[in-house]
């Protein structure tokens, strides 16, 4: 009896769980990374076959990606290929609508979060943690490297150098930054969105006066007054 009731309970905790907008932003941004690896994988077969059948094809246009190798395939003389060029444009269109979509929903999970770096970047954050109760747990170190697990093993095995951000570097602040204050920058805004993780999952409403102050702090890591 005592093991039935602790599988009922736990089959209700699961089915709660499981209906948190939060899970759902962890699914779509796991779908949002396999239309990514569909796209490239799909466009870059094709241009090797598009290479193999076209000897004028250059080196050059074999790095194509994204739109502009799409609307070389499209033009391509290989039915095929054309249709693998259709079929590949209109999941770039499913990307992007729902990459809006995820945006959105972070907005509304991750007010404080998203204002920071953008409601795509915490949403991956938050998959990476594997939701928003273990992502408001993590110190500041582990969230700036979160996404750099590949380079903290190397680093850890071989003595590489450690690395300095994992997936804040997709956010402007950290990329558009000078090599020399990039990995300032970045221990900044790790500083601040540990604090925002547990500002959305404790309070679940965007605080202006943390996110001015925060601001302020990100930019005088990056060198503006």
């Amino acid at each position: 009896m005592l093991r039935s009731l602790a599988l009922l309970r736990v089959e209700k905790e699961l089915r709660r769980v499981s209906q948190l907008p939060e899970m759902e932003l962890v699914h779509m941004v796991r779908m949002l990374d396999q239309i990514d690896e569909a796209i490239n994988l799909l466009t870059g077969r094709a241009l090797e076959w598009h290479a193999a059948k076209d000897p004028s094809f250059s080196r050059k246009y074999r790095e194509l990606q994204g739109r502009r190798a799409r609307e070389l395939l499209a033009g391509s003389k290989n039915p095929v290929l054309v249709a693998v060029a259709t079929e590949t444009a209109h999941l770039a269109e499913v990307r992007t609508a729902l990459s809006r979509d995820v945006a959105a929903l972070a907005e509304k999970v991750m007010p404080n979060s998203s204002v920071l770096v953008g409601g795509v970047v915490a949403a991956r954050l938050l998959s990476a943690a594997g939701g928003l109760p273990r992502l408001a747990r993590l110190p500041a170190a582990t969230i700036q490297v979160m996404g750099a697990r590949l380079a903290l093993f190397s680093h850890l095995k071989s003595g590489t150098p450690p690395p300095k951000h994992g997936i804040i570097y997709q956010h402007r602040r950290v990329h558009a930054a000078g090599k020399g204050r990039r990995g300032k920058v970045s221990r900044a805004l790790a500083a601040k969105l540990a604090i925002a993780a547990r500002i959305d999952f404790y309070r679940g409403t965007a605080d202006p006066g943390f996110l001015e102050s925060a601001e302020r702090a990100i930019d005088r890591a990056g060198g503006r007054k």
